[in-house]
């Protein structure tokens, strides 16, 4: 099977580069991982959004849409839990 390209909103690599630097080693490291499933276990896909799915990684949580037929995971936002449903 091959892999997913991930590709970033504007927004959300602004995001993950204003976190400190050991967390975005955290939060990066679980990004990459979905080039090769982006349906990892403990993944959920997000009520009342269409085709967002969220992964939690500690207290932050990254947003993401998956394009199934061109092989893409769109990294949408990483925010804190508190902030990442509004």
């Amino acid at each position: 099977m091959s892999r997913y390209e991930i590709t970033f909103a504007r927004s959300a690599r602004r995001q993950l580069e204003a976190l400190e630097a050991r967390l975005v080693a955290r939060v990066w490291a679980r990004i990459q991982r979905l080039a090769d499933q982006p349906r990892p276990p403990g993944c959920r896909k997000l009520e009342g959004e269409e085709g967002l799915w969220r992964i939690r990684v500690g207290v932050y949580r990254v947003l993401y849409e998956i394009r199934d037929e061109t092989r893409v995971v769109d990294i949408v936002a990483v925010r804190h839990r508190r902030d990442a449903y509004r």
